[in-house]
Parts: structure tokens; sequence; C-alpha cells
């Protein structure tokens, strides 16, 4: 289990079939304070996450550089052959559930809204009969 920020938009790999992989990666943070010094220490540890198909569908539509979700998934690492001969490796989180804590888009839409929330009728206890159902306070 995760929650940490996004370090770049999501890459996709599209294969024969249909099927698909999104991989991005995800910095998560450790803040604590060093005792001796009084100074707060963060610490950041990044990790390279897999999605496959419909998720990495939804995944890079919503979800850009920046953004901050909640991941759970299984840790797998894996190596190859490069080119040059040289053999790589690298560990993976692939992804089996997730939440999207925050987005851009709803950031922005945000942002742009808080200039007319103060605008709109906050009074609770009058009710108006001419709202429609979705601008019910609850």
């Amino acid at each position: 289990m995760l929650i940490g920020h996004l370090g770049d938009d999501i890459k996709m790999h599209y294969f024969e079939g249909g099927n698909c992989i999104g991989r991005f990666q995800l910095a998560t943070n450790e803040v604590y304070v060093n005792k001796t010094t009084n100074e707060r220490i963060v610490s950041t540890e990044w990790h390279n996450l897999v999605v496959r198909n419909k998720a990495a569908e939804i995944c890079e539509k919503y979800l850009s550089k920046g953004d901050k979700i909640y991941v759970e998934g299984r840790i797998k690492s894996r190596q190859w052959q490069a080119e040059d001969g040289s053999m790589k490796h690298t560990t993976e989180i692939q992804v089996t559930e997730f939440t999207f804590l925050t987005t851009k888009k709803e950031t922005e839409s945000n942002k742009q809204n808080q200039g007319s929330e103060s605008a709109k009728n906050t009074n609770f206890d009058a009710p108006n009969k001419d709202l429609p159902i979705n601008d019910l306070p609850f």
C-alpha cells in the first residue's frame, strides 16, 4: 500500500489484441525530525508502478504529473538482457487497486469554482423548492 504523487505522466504501451500497460513513477515521502539537530528531514522514495488494460486507460485519462494517488499492489522483480549484452533489473509495483486522492483536473476545477462558491446561497434553513435534486445540500 502506497500513497504518493506521480513523478510524470503515465506512459502507455499497446499490444496486439487490445491489451495495454501503463507505467509511471510514484514518489512517497517520509518526514521526520533529527533528534540531535531538530532539523526536519524529508526523505523521498521512488517506486515504479505498472497498471494493466482498463485500469491503465482510466489512469491515463484522469491522472497526470503531480497528482496524489493511493495504490495497492504486488512487488515484482524482473531482469533482462539489454542490447549491449549487460543484465538489467527492476523492481515494480503491479497495481491491483487504486484510488485517486487528487487530480490536476479536480484541483483546477476547484480553483475556478472557489470564486463563485462564496456567491452561492448557503442558507439551508429556508428550503428552495425550485432547486433541482442535484443541488440538495446532502
